[in-house]
């Protein structure tokens, strides 16, 4: 059970680190584009910042209740995204760089499920809760990238 344990802080540790950066290329994205079709996706970036922030707060806390510690700045991995792109009315650009977020977060997700399965109720009632949010995005940006794409 405590390698059990260890690999469930890993992998909490990993999702952590994909909510932040998630975070920070959100905030930078809803800020960045420009243009008058970019101002919906700016909006829904901009909501979606603090709701990935509650993630990182809720992985972050179950983190600690498994007798972890949440990593901090120098800790948390970050560049495993598709960066914000310096083209700032590069609308699809964005939005498919959000769907892979979200595919990225929703296979984590999984993988965590996964690992937690008949061992940690906790931790996997968690993760389904937040796979249930990254499909949400994920869906409601495919709805975008389908939009976007037929203009």
């Amino acid at each position: 059970m405590a390698d059990s344990k260890e690999q469930v802080l890993e992998l909490l540790a990993i999702a952590y680190s994909m909510e932040i950066e998630t975070v920070i290329n959100y905030l930078a994205n809803s800020v960045n584009l420009d243009g008058v079709r970019a101002e919906e996706i700016k909006k829904s970036l901009a909501v979606d910042v603090t709701e990935e922030i509650m993630h990182a707060q809720q992985l972050g806390q179950r983190i600690k209740q498994l007798g972890g510690s949440v990593p901090g700045s120098a800790s948390v991995k970050l560049g495993n995204q598709i960066q914000p792109t310096d083209k700032t009315t590069d609308v699809v650009g964005v939005i498919k760089a959000v769907i892979d977020a979200e595919e990225k977060a929703c296979a984590h997700y999984n993988k965590i499920i996964r690992a937690t399965d008949g061992e940690d109720y906790v931790t996997q009632d968690l993760c389904i809760r937040l796979l249930a949010d990254e499909e949400e995005h994920r869906i409601l940006f495919r709805g975008f990238l389908k939009e976007y794409e037929a203009a």
